[in-house]
């Protein structure tokens, strides 16, 4: 019998841990009489799907584990008996039947073949969504989720990326030798790099510590000499004096502390003259020189308004007249803008501030860097615009980083089964799921 070929183990896993088939007068393979009193939990770690389960076969209860395969067959393919890990099977759930499978010492396994069970609607339904194309595969049945329902999904899917993005923070963190402060600067430098110049701005926060940083906190010219030099933005010849300047004190800064600049410099095309590299190395400069400490004052402050204050910066006198070295442009002051601070908060501060919540085991972190999402604009791009015109709301940053991660981490990947809305739209016929 040929199988559909969106038919996976993961589906049955849904199938089974939902119960979603029909369970009057079950029967295994052998005829023998079947009550399911517990499905198990799902195993999301090696060895068998379904762990704890307990079940009825005739007039015997057994509890023990649950093994899903899309063939019978599947059992010896895996190589199952011969694992120890697999020893206490009490079921074995499959999608065909094709072979009779044993236990190591020859006894046969119970068996409960799905095929049968499942409903054909909610089958066709899961293709559709498997074969949908546009921006995801739902978007023809959006919202199917109630308003409650919905916030409580971005909720968990808020969690979920912060949780992912804290790995990545507290990698930096051993990275850094267990040093918040050092961490925080080098996530700093690389959010300030925009996604073009990320790697190389981050590859220069790491050549420059925080305490070198320190040490020329008050002399705005050294800091910029510091960070642009590392960038290998003072590597040309100048006529103006202010990069003559620079480079004068970066070639005797880089002999002092023995710097080793980034292999490539930072790049300018398609860029918008606001997010010049050597502006955003300047408003970075400005930064430094006007805070101490800038982790520790973050997570100590109580209101996101707080912490905006802290990037109401901007860059020296030379930038008002100037986006490149030796180009003068009319005036305009290089301030770090609103849009670009929230940014900053959305994507380093608050990653961060989870992180550390997580370290230190102490939830008040945690709350106040989601609070925080839930106070900023949310974020216009290409994804929020398409998930509100498909009627999903996007209130805040909470809601933009929520949709981000539903769009680029489930949607993208056709992650259905793991997702509210592919959930009820598989528990329930669309025309009836709107809203509900």
């Amino acid at each position: 019998m040929t199988i559909a070929p969106f038919i996976s183990e993961r589906l049955l896993q849904f199938i089974w841990q939902f119960q979603y088939f029909n369970k009057t007068n079950l029967v295994t393979i052998d005829e023998k009489e079947l009550h399911i009193i517990h499905p198990g939990n799902l195993n999301t770690n090696a060895g068998p799907d379904f762990i704890e389960a307990k079940i009825k076969i005739d007039n015997t209860v057994w509890a023990g584990n649950v093994e899903l395969h899309i063939k019978s067959s599947g059992w010896y393919a895996h190589r199952h008996s011969s694992d120890p890990n697999y020893s206490n099977i009490i079921l074995h759930v499959v999608w065909l039947f094709d072979k009779e499978v044993k236990y190591a010492n020859g006894q046969t396994i119970a068996t409960l073949e799905l095929q049968p069970l499942v409903s054909k609607l909610m089958l066709e339904q899961y293709g559709k969504l498997m074969d949908a194309q546009g921006f995801v595969p739902c978007q023809d049945y959006l919202p199917v989720l109630s308003q409650l329902n919905w916030e409580a999904w971005k909720e968990t899917l808020l969690a979920g990326r912060l949780e992912r993005k804290s790995k990545l923070v507290l990698e930096y963190l051993h990275q850094s030798g267990q040093h918040w402060e050092e961490t925080f600067w080098w996530l700093l430098a690389r959010n300030f790099g925009i996604k073009v110049n990320a790697d190389i701005f981050e590859q220069a926060a790491i050549s420059i510590s925080v305490n070198i940083l320190a040490k020329h906190k008050n002399q705005i010219h050294q800091l910029e000499a510091l960070l642009l030099g590392q960038c290998g933005l003072l590597n040309e010849d100048f006529y103006e004096d202010y990069p003559q300047l620079l480079k004068k004190e970066y070639h005797f800064l880089q002999k002092k502390y023995k710097l080793v600049p980034v292999a490539k410099p930072p790049v300018f095309l398609r860029m918008r003259p606001a997010n010049f590299p050597a502006i955003r190395l300047a408003q970075l400069a400005m930064i430094i020189s006007q805070s101490t400490h800038l982790f520790s004052k973050i997570k100590d402050l109580k209101d996101v308004e707080a912490v905006k204050k802290l990037f109401d910066i901007t860059a020296n006198d030379y930038w008002h007249y100037h986006y490149r070295f030796d180009e003068a442009t009319p005036h305009r002051p290089k301030k770090i803008g609103s849009q670009m601070t929230e940014n900053i908060i959305v994507n380093t501060i608050v990653p961060v501030l989870f992180a550390y919540g997580i370290h230190r085991n102490e939830n008040t972190y945690k709350e106040k860097a989601i609070a925080w999402l839930s106070q900023l604009s949310p974020e216009q791009n290409t994804i929020t615009k398409q998930w509100k015109a498909k009627g999903i709301n996007n209130a805040s940053a909470f809601d933009s980083q929520a949709l981000i991660e539903l769009k680029n981490n489930f949607c993208s990947f056709r992650h259905c089964l793991d997702c509210a809305v592919g959930n009820k739209l598989l528990k329930a016929p669309p025309n009836q799921s709107s809203g509900v």
